[in-house]
């Protein structure tokens, strides 16, 4: 696995004449492995937006893997008939666990002798029977190094690459995609804005739905994990003031920050329990 240096999140720095200046600070690279079946599906959306410009400053660092790579049959065979009938095909186990053995450049173990674990990786099963991917889910997953998506097709993935080789199984919502592709690059997108340099300024992913609450009292931010609700952000305007007879909030106007941060919090909770009274 390539990282940025042994010196990850430390400050660079330099003697000059006796004395020592900070140069820049270094941030660790996140490296994304894609697996799939239709590598030609992320030519696109890897080339906009935060995501390019990470890449392009070696933030991130994005590998898409075909899966038919790691087949042994000259047919390159990905897939077979489930056991017990039913309609569809099933994604085999064994490319997908030497597709990502060859990434991890290490075994992951078998029924008689499992392998241990990463706690800097991540093996990702995008899949539409698997915990739903949050916010929070985004934050831990911007702590690691390396994360390994595996994007199903067809009727689905063998379980046992499930149960033995993911270390997270993860959907996107309560419905069903033609494949893992889509999500994977939202997730990849989610995690990459939280990096530390992504966004040209970092409150952008602080002041956010899912990501903060303000206080009522201080109008300062506290993670979500220490607040009682999760709410969504607050309402945005911008010129004109007036656009058809629709004005922008006074309040919003007058230059009162301390009014301004108190409307927000009760424009936020409104719209929360108006759009998602679920988070309430």
């Amino acid at each position: 696995m390539k990282t940025a240096s042994p010196h990850c999140g430390a400050w660079l720095q330099r003697q000059d004449g006796g004395s020592t200046r900070n140069l820049v600070k270094l941030t660790k690279r996140m490296r994304f492995d894609l697996i799939t079946i239709f590598p030609e599906f992320f030519a696109g959306p890897l080339d906009h937006g935060i995501l390019r410009r990470a890449r392009e400053t070696g933030l991130v660092e994005v590998n898409v893997q075909d899966l038919r790579a790691f087949t042994k049959d000259r047919h390159r065979t990905v897939d077979d008939r489930p056991f017990g009938g039913g309609e569809g095909m099933v994604l085999k186990p064994e490319p997908l666990f030497e597709a990502v053995e060859s990434l991890l450049g290490r075994g992951v173990g078998e029924a008689a002798k499992p392998g241990a674990g990463d706690p800097n990786s991540a093996i990702v099963l995008m899949s539409a029977a698997g915990k739903l991917f949050r916010q929070e889910t985004a934050r831990r997953y911007a702590q690691l190094e390396h994360i390994i998506f595996i994007c199903g097709r067809y009727e689905g993935v063998d379980e046992r690459v499930a149960e033995h080789l993911a270390t997270d199984e993860i959907s996107i919502g309560d419905f069903v995609l033609s494949g893992g592709e889509l999500p994977a690059m939202m997730v990849v997108d989610a995690v990459t804005r939280l990096l530390p340099g992504a966004l040209g300024n970092e409150a952008s992913s602080q002041n956010e739905s899912f990501s903060a609450v303000a206080d009522d009292r201080t109008g300062s931010s506290q993670p979500l994990q220490r607040c009682r609700q999760s709410l969504l952000d607050f309402p945005h305007y911008t010129r004109p003031a007036e656009y058809r007879g629709w004005s922008v909030p006074e309040i919003l106007i007058g230059g009162n920050h301390a009014e301004v941060a108190k409307w927000r919090r009760a424009a936020a909770v409104e719209k929360t329990r108006r759009n998602r009274p679920d988070l309430i």
